[in-house]
């Protein structure tokens, strides 16, 4: 087996208007393609995040909330690139985003920070 990339990362959110505002006004994700499935009562947003990367997230009607924090066993967080860990942060905390203070990875060197989207999904910026 060869696996050559990551295809794309999914979320499936509970208010998928305020999940869409917080994904392309906020995060400034391009639109690829928006469909509403009736059959399933469920919107599929495939957002651009870079040349390479793409979201798709999900709406589905009373999805179960997420059961598990940062050290529970299953994926811990999403993380970006940034080439300036600062001007995000204060482009998310102007919008209202509450943002972790900033840490310097132990392993890298590297300056990276966390926040949450409206699920409270756990992501992470780290600079390059």
């Amino acid at each position: 087996m060869k696996i050559n990339k990551i295809h794309h990362v999914a979320i499936i959110c509970s208010d998928y208007s305020k999940s869409k505002k917080f994904y392309v006004d906020i995060l400034k994700f391009s639109i690829i393609n928006e469909t509403y499935r009736a059959e399933r009562d469920s919107y599929k947003l495939d957002l651009k995040v870079s040349d390479r990367d793409t979201l798709e997230l999900f709406s589905f009607p009373s999805p179960p909330p997420r059961p598990s924090k940062l050290e529970a066993c299953g994926l811990r967080h999403l993380a970006f690139e940034v080439d300036n860990i600062e001007e995000n942060v204060d482009c998310l905390v102007s919008q209202g985003v509450n943002v972790e203070p900033i840490r310097i990875d132990e392993i890298t060197g590297k300056k990276f920070t966390f926040f949450k989207d409206p699920d409270d999904l756990p992501l992470e910026i780290y600079e390059m």
